[in-house]
């Protein structure tokens, strides 16, 4: 898979891995993947929908209740 690489310093990985082991997810990059998708769809999506319709399609993917 080719894309972007990042460091991190050795607390934020500490806690990066903490996370995802908490959450159930199979690997720390699973974790910041989906983390990842879910700020930056927040973020695209904020400047052409109101509010209402991005908390709508979020419950939708399950993401908020």
């Amino acid at each position: 898979m080719r894309g972007l690489r990042i460091k991190l310093d050795e607390d934020l990985a500490e806690n990066v891995k903490q996370c995802a082991a908490k959450a159930g997810y199979s690997s720390p990059e699973e974790f910041v993947i989906h983390v990842l998708e879910k700020e930056t769809a927040l973020l695209l999506t904020s400047d052409t929908e109101d509010d209402e319709e991005v908390k709508k399609r979020l419950r939708g993917l399950g993401y908020v209740e």
